[in-house]
């Protein structure tokens, strides 16, 4: 027993040890992807129960949203115009890592600020949210085809997945039990303090790590100039494919981020989760994601990205439902039941972080891909800073109370249907 045991145990570390040898991008990028991804679940996942320690109410939580996003509408156009100027586009994603570090960390000093502790924590965590969310994935999703050839990317992009998908799983629980277990608020807020310094070593030390991805197949750099933007304007204007896609597609992140702030509502105030509960969430939708993470990779060689993604739309649908029953069974079956039926949601959501990013590079202008990118990630930020605090106004239009609460999200349940159809319709016009 122990031999075979032993046996099983050598096979499994020679054949990482191959994998490490022979795939070097893959494992490159995965390390990218742990740190990334611990770096945001173990600081982004607490933000709102960071805030209502500091004393924010519901409006002053929609704005962890809304800050951030404005900010980066006024910054993505220009950071894509410079993103395609750039010969080393990698430089741009380890100066923004190393920014966003820095912010995290000044982020952690929120607690410490007499007056306006919660309006200083929106600010600065937006500066920061900003340089890693929006300049740091706008300068990775241009370098990224530079990087790894069209066939490699699938392989690529689902080693990265899993590896960011294994820490998202762990860290959400590891944070949940260790504020559960601290009775104090000051205590909590403590510990709070040092995840955000600790996301900020992260991705410091990512900002290093990135050197070793090299560009294979750079673009020729843009000079940046109003006549420059002209001609990058009128590819864009006159690329039917990418402008269907991304309205398309902004309409399902408008479904999809319109209940973002009201999820958080419902289980804080409504189901009454504790810092442990409220882990569970995101801890259940990566151990989903991870199980079946190969399905999906494989579906996407098979069937194309375009098909696999319909199942990922139509897969949130689930999570309204989710959070309806959730929210009208007396406790504690109803946070069992919810953690079900999300958890079921999430078995499909793989194919999002797997899919989406792929079907974005089969419509952008390889010639101006950075400038294409902005103009889509400022077409999803719009909606990301709008959309969480329209839920919370319509959740208010129809009472502010639990019935408020649950009309709201039956109104999110229509639209992500529609959100599906029309994604639908979109593949079938994309063919003819």
């Amino acid at each position: 027993m122990f031999s075979g045991i032993i046996k099983k145990s050598r096979q499994s570390f020679f054949s990482v040890r191959s994998f490490v040898r022979t795939q070097p991008l893959s494992v490159n990028y995965g390390i990218d992807g742990i740190l990334v991804a611990g770096a945001l679940g173990i600081a982004v996942n607490n933000n709102n129960l960071f805030a209502q320690r500091l004393g924010a109410d519901d409006f002053q939580l929609s704005l962890l949203q809304l800050v951030p996003s404005l900010l980066t509408l006024f910054l993505l156009i220009p950071a894509g115009l410079f993103a395609d100027s750039l010969r080393n586009k990698r430089l741009m994603m380890s100066v923004m890592l190393v920014v966003s570090g820095i912010f995290y960390a000044v982020v952690s000093t929120s607690a410490f600020v007499p007056v306006h502790s919660v309006y200083f924590f929106v600010v600065f965590l937006a500066i920061a949210s900003v340089a890693v969310n929006g300049m740091y994935n706008l300068s990775w999703q241009s370098f990224f085809p530079e990087a790894v050839e069209a066939t490699r990317r699938n392989m690529v992009l689902t080693f990265r997945a899993r590896m960011t998908m294994i820490v998202q799983l762990i860290a959400p629980l590891a944070v949940g039990a260790i504020l559960t277990s601290i009775a104090s608020d000051s205590g909590k807020i403590a510990a709070h303090q040092l995840f955000y310094i600790l996301a900020a070593v992260m991705l410091i030390t990512n900002a290093f790590h990135i050197r070793k991805i090299k560009a294979v197949a750079p673009n020729e750099p843009k000079r940046i100039s109003f006549s420059e933007m002209k001609i990058a304007a009128k590819r864009l204007a006159g690329n039917k494919k990418f402008i269907v896609f991304a309205l398309v597609i902004l309409f399902f992140h408008a479904t999809w981020q319109m209940d973002w702030t009201l999820y958080f509502i419902g289980q804080a105030n409504y189901m009454q989760m504790n810092e442990l509960l409220l882990s569970f969430a995101p801890v259940g939708s990566m151990l989903a994601q991870l199980i079946t993470l190969k399905f999906w990779s494989k579906l996407n060689t098979k069937r194309g990205v375009e098909f696999t993604l319909t199942f990922g739309i139509f897969g949130l649908v689930i999570n309204t439902i989710a959070m309806m029953v959730g929210v009208s069974l007396p406790a504690p079956f109803g946070i069992i039941v919810f953690l079900t039926l999300h958890f079921i949601a999430m078995l499909t959501f793989a194919n999002i972080t797997l899919s989406l990013f792929q079907c974005l590079l089969k419509v952008v202008d390889e010639e101006y891909r950075s400038f294409s990118i902005s103009i889509y990630t400022c077409l999803i930020t719009l909606s990301n800073a709008v959309m969480p605090m329209m839920g919370v106004l319509l959740y208010r239009a129809f009472g502010g109370d639990l019935n408020g609460f649950r009309y709201a999200f039956m109104v999110v349940f229509a639209l992500r249907i529609v959100a599906g159809l029309l994604w639908m319709l979109r593949n079938k016009y994309a063919k003819s």
